[in-house]
């Protein structure tokens, strides 16, 4: 009888050979603070469901990538489907990530042997799941026709103990014997068989996706919690490479660091994306961008319904220079997939906000956003804070705000003006502003520049955009 890994080595190893000519989504070479993607510059705006769309075989994902492509995003994250949560799960309605057990789509097979904790069969981890991997290429095909690029979260901690009960490689849930151990070691060197498991899972999945140029891997979202290891991450991003050495085309690595931020010391230099949570204000860009890798903001969440503080956070994240905003919507549900939905859940998401972003991400996008680099900014009127790219004597983008809505103060604060100096080379440009909200452009007027330029806005009531762009 074959061992487990020589039985999964040969499955991976039946793959077709690479056929695309389209390298895949790259780091820019002039500036890799940013994305080459099929020819041109690229930042990445998502609004994405919870990162269900491929495991939850009751969530119609081809309708889901109609809307997001409709209202302008260029993004999606989803899970892998070795983490899955439960109906319930942090108190999530219509959880795209917590499928009904029976429309649970593993990349492992079900057995005839009964007994696993979700109530239906066990599963064999030294088989892989052929439908499971049809609706992965389906999804990432059908991402790819409407020029949205997938980000694929190979794993994922057990937050809680009944995730881990549930979970396949839990040596309850296998008829391999495979995981007798607790949820905080799974994702460690010392795991046993279970690390076989794993290597054998990322060579399947880079083999399934090595044709596919709208893709990057994430070792494992929130790797912070639950015990996983930082040899363990860099052992599988050695994996991803080393799966692909002899293939023609590389896909990115991306590692999540932190909630908020924090500095990194020893980057993997397989590594390309440093991806941060909640990272509002964006020292994790801030403290960082030294590196010269793209920074991005993974998941916003859990600051309620308002659609105003994850487009403030969207906006002040890429005018600090970061490449990537995704947010994680919650009007998309299992039985909603068209993003308009309106359940209780501890973060926000509408067709709304996802105009809102589709205007940033338009509004970096006039740029020639790859010659730009952070603006060294005060702050200017009262309780408003300003960040913004630019090319010096060239092109600038600054984002104005004032204070978000709070307890303390609720009501939206009363229409005013910001009023800014810049240094601008002597020179004839073109102003114009933006409102983040509508998306309206006006005020738009050309000056003569000799120096230190007085600037005043138009009176704005939460955010103001301001676009200048030498004749």
């Amino acid at each position: 009888m074959r061992s487990l890994v020589a039985a999964l080595l040969l499955a991976v190893s039946c793959s077709p050979a690479w056929a695309a000519d389209a390298a895949p989504l790259a780091l820019h070479p002039d500036n890799p603070h940013y994305f080459l993607f099929r020819g041109k510059a690229a930042i990445l705006m998502g609004s994405t469901e919870h990162y269900g769309a491929v495991l939850n075989g009751a969530f119609d994902n081809v309708a889901y990538l109609d809307t997001i492509r409709h209202d302008g995003m260029n993004l999606t994250r989803t899970f892998s489907g070795v983490y899955r949560e439960v109906p319930g799960s942090f108190g999530i309605t219509g959880n795209t990530l917590a499928p009904a057990p029976d429309q649970y789509v593993a990349p492992w097979p079900r057995t005839d042997t009964p007994g696993s904790a979700d109530g239906l069969a066990k599963f064999d981890l030294s088989k892989w799941n052929d439908a499971y991997f049809r609706r992965l290429a389906a999804f990432v095909k059908a991402a790819s026709d409407r020029g949205i690029v997938v980000e694929f979260v190979l794993f994922c901690p057990f937050y809680e103990q009944n995730l881990w009960d549930v979970n396949p490689m839990n040596a309850r849930n296998n008829v391999n014997g495979i995981g007798d151990l607790p949820r905080d070691k799974v994702y460690t060197i010392e795991n046993g068989k279970l690390l076989d498991v794993h290597d054998a899972f990322v060579r399947k999945a880079v083999a399934a996706l090595r044709e596919s140029d709208n893709v990057y891997f994430e070792i494992c979202n929130e790797p912070y919690f639950g015990g996983v290891t930082l040899d363990w991450q860099r052992h599988i991003a050695r994996t991803i490479a080393d799966a692909e050495k002899d293939l023609p085309h590389k896909h990115l690595i991306a590692q999540n660091i932190a909630n908020d931020w924090a500095k990194i010391d020893r980057p993997d230099p397989l590594v390309s994306i440093f991806n941060f949570h909640y990272a509002n204000p964006p020292r994790a860009v801030t403290e960082n961008f030294a590196l010269g890798k793209a920074i991005s903001y993974d998941e916003t969440g859990f600051k309620g319904p308002d659609d105003a503080v994850y487009r403030v956070h969207g906006w002040e994240f890429l005018m600090a220079g970061g490449a990537v905003n995704d947010n994680l919507d919650y009007s998309f549900t299992t039985d909603n997939a068209v993003g308009t939905a309106k359940v209780p859940a501890p973060g926000g998401g509408s067709s709304a906000l996802r105009r809102q972003l589709k205007t940033l991400k338009t509004f970096v996008e006039r740029f020639d956003f790859v010659k730009t680099k952070p603006m060294q900014l005060r702050d200017f009127g009262e309780g408003m804070t300003a960040r913004g790219l630019a090319e010096e004597g060239r092109q600038y983008a600054i984002y104005i705000r004032r204070a978000l809505p709070d307890k303390t103060h609720p009501a939206p604060l009363k229409p005013a003006p910001a009023e800014l100096t810049l240094p601008l080379p002597a020179g004839d440009y073109e102003l114009e502003w933006t409102d983040p909200v509508t998306g309206t452009a006006g005020g738009k007027h050309s000056i003569h520049a000799h120096g230190m330029q007085a600037l005043g806005s138009p009176p704005f009531s939460q955010d103001v955009a301001l676009r200048i762009v030498r004749k």
